[in-house]
């Protein structure tokens, strides 16, 4: 089991990772201080690993709320019924909530506990890929609104991060190859000696060797948690961690977020991202096609969708919550392995790009 921490003072918690975690119940104990616990989790989820959970927590009274799995479902009606199921009990102010699933289930999970009789403690115990490297970790919580994604939410960080990478054995590929393109966002805008073990770890990667996938998740926790350290609301270095997402969050609301994995919209908008900043100059400009080589070999998406065209791009993007007073803030590299934050791009540049882009599509 490897571990790190999340330095937040007061308030920093662990991420253990590790094969058949699920199957050391003192790990969970150890972090749960309530008399009261509540699990969420989804119908996917639910046959596979929650027995697990449940026989750890057998002493105290632990409840469950069983959600339908899926993007869709991220929303206002389906986070009320986690409330609904901590009334009914009825739950106190002194309950913990443990999120055993994806991001979804790990974002609803946080954000029902943030809001909870004014806020009460949660745990993560991500079961995907993406969760286990990014979404589980740094305390953004929240729902999607029709207009766009995690309009409403709160930041409301863990106890504890508890990556069990033995569950990412009954992952389908897909959702596991959208979870990859997290870990490649990690080398693109942080470490470009990362970014190259994973271009030759490719294989081993696709084959999910545990001591290759474990080496990853630890690596893409350890930026991430380094970075949430430094800037835990997004006021100033952890807006990098949004490379591509300006974008693929775009891509996800134009498709009412159900037709691409959260992944899947990341990876294409971080070929577009990419494109922009070697068209600026930032980038060598082979790096775009470097990408769309190494998105490919996982069946990743290299381009927005057809249906979406540039200008109701642009209207999509204007309402992403990381706009700043009206203007876009992107996302770019300034170099392999170094992000940067621009407000200044123009819109010709944008829409440029977002075109070009589109060569790479099949």
């Amino acid at each position: 089991m490897q571990e790190l921490t999340v330095e937040l003072g007061e308030r920093s918690y662990p991420i253990y990772i590790g094969e058949g975690l699920l199957g050391q119940p003192e790990l969970l104990l150890r972090h749960i201080t309530a008399g009261q616990v509540m699990v969420v989790t989804n119908d996917t989820i639910a046959p596979l690993y929650l027995d697990a959970v449940l026989s750890a927590c057998e002493h105290l009274q632990v409840d469950q709320c069983i959600l339908p799995d899926g993007e869709s479902h991220k929303n206002l009606q389906t986070l009320n019924r986690i409330f609904d199921a901590l009334l009914a009990r009825p739950h106190s102010r002194t309950t913990m909530l443990i999120a055993l699933g994806g991001g979804v289930v790990g974002d609803m999970t946080g954000f029902a506990a943030a809001c909870y009789q004014r806020g009460v403690d949660f745990l993560q115990v991500p079961t995907t890929l993406l969760a286990q490297v990014d979404s589980s970790v740094g305390g953004k919580t929240g729902v999607n609104h029709r207009s766009g994604k995690n309009m409403i939410g709160a930041f409301h960080q863990p106890r504890c991060v508890i990556a069990d990478t033995r569950t990412l054995d009954t992952l389908p590929d897909r959702e596991y190859a959208a979870g990859l393109a997290e870990v490649i966002k990690y080398g693109l805008i942080w470490d470009a000696g990362f970014f190259e073990w994973i271009e030759a770890n490719i294989d081993a990667l696709m084959a999910r060797r545990q001591d290759v996938l474990a080496h990853a998740i630890w690596r893409s926790c350890s930026i991430k948690a380094r970075v949430v350290g430094e800037d835990e609301r997004e006021s100033g270095l952890r807006a990098i961690l949004n490379f591509g997402h300006t974008f693929g969050h775009a891509i996800e609301t134009h498709q009412a977020y159900g037709q691409w994995l959260h992944g899947e919209a990341v990876a294409a908008g971080m070929v577009v991202a990419c494109e922009l900043s070697a068209r600026l100059g930032k980038v060598d400009s082979g790096l775009p096609l470097r990408l769309v080589t190494l998105q490919r070999r996982l069946g990743l998406p290299v381009a927005p969708p057809a249906d979406l065209g540039g200008r109701r791009f642009l209207d999509l993007m204007a309402v992403d919550k990381k706009a700043v007073d009206g203007r876009l803030r992107l996302v770019l590299l300034a170099e392999l392995g170094a992000a940067v934050v621009v407000t200044d791009t123009s819109v010709t540049e944008i829409l440029k790009a977002i075109e070009a882009s589109r060569r790479f599509a099949d």
